[in-house]
């Protein structure tokens, strides 16, 4: 399958309807994929979550019309999907930190201009092929600390790495009460809500069924799954976070588009454990819920 031409399909359909209502649903449905497993695949190979990327190009777009027409503003709000002229200026404002009609009068177009995307299809490792381990992984139950983020503006990028931070500061793993392998820590995200880009981040440890989590704490309970296992290839601790981001992205962009298979469910986790310790050889285990393609 070609994930390019798929993800090609709905950047078209967004420039051809950026002044209709636009839905996760209905590009996921042009692009011939499921609506969650659309949005991860739009975001690793575009960099930036879908409705991200519209509201962006919707704004911009309303940028050089006020800057280069004397159309009036609440004919520009409508015509790049607003519905009002007051949800219009609150949006503009915070993006260009002025309003429309000062925008209008500056004295040049500056600001986050958004082009329409072109894609990077060149996102595998160098050649570098990572096989995954397919395996059946039972209902497992986490105590950890929960962090609600969201996509918008790599917001994520910025709220996960502090979280982390304060959880090993703080030694936040030996307060966990019971683990069953102290030493795997799990970085899970869940609860996503494509639209808005919201999620949850919890990192934690698994426990035994109906453990009571301490207070400030939160207990979650994930299904048995399918799961496409990924080690990261090793690396030193100044290429961690970069080896382990290009993993995601090979992933999205090079292994499922040959894979058969598709993302399945509302959860995805690293898995920290040893390997990660010391400056040399470091890996985590990313893991993909994943369920055939039947088409």
């Amino acid at each position: 399958m070609d994930y390019s031409a798929c993800i090609q399909r709905t950047l078209d359909y967004i420039e051809e309807n950026l002044h209709e209502p636009i839905s996760l649903v209905k590009l996921a449905e042009v692009a011939c994929f499921s609506p969650f497993h659309y949005h991860r695949v739009f975001q690793a190979m575009v960099g930036e979550s879908v409705m991200d990327y519209v509201r962006k190009r919707r704004l911009t777009l309303a940028a050089e019309r006020l800057f280069y027409t004397e159309e009036k503003v609440i004919n520009i709000a409508i015509d790049v999907g607003f519905q009002s002229h007051e949800s219009f200026t609150r949006a503009f404002k915070k993006s260009y930190g002025a309003s429309p009609m000062k925008y209008r009068n500056a004295t040049r177009i500056s600001g986050p201009l958004r082009g329409k995307a072109y894609l990077n299809t060149n996102l595998s490792q160098g050649g570098i092929r990572l096989e995954p381990k397919i395996l059946i992984k039972p209902a497992f139950h986490v105590i950890g600390y929960e962090l609600i983020t969201k996509n918008k503006d790599g917001q994520n990028n910025i709220d996960i790495p502090e979280f982390w931070q304060q959880y090993i500061q703080n030694k936040l793993g030996a307060t966990i009460p019971n683990p069953i392998r102290k030493n795997e820590e799990l970085g899970i995200c869940t609860e996503f809500f494509p639209e808005s880009g919201e999620f949850v981040y919890v990192i934690g440890m698994e426990v035994e069924k109906g453990t009571q989590a301490p207070e400030g704490m939160v207990y979650k309970s994930f299904p048995e799954l399918e799961y496409a296992v990924f080690t990261t290839p090793p690396s030193t601790e100044k290429a961690f976070v970069s080896s382990i981001q290009s993993t995601w992205n090979y992933i999205f962009t090079t292994w499922f588009p040959q894979s058969g298979y598709e993302h399945h469910g509302s959860i995805e986790f690293e898995l920290y454990d040893e390997r990660c310790y010391g400056s040399e050889n470091k890996e985590i285990d990313i893991y993909i819920p994943v369920k055939k393609i039947n088409r």
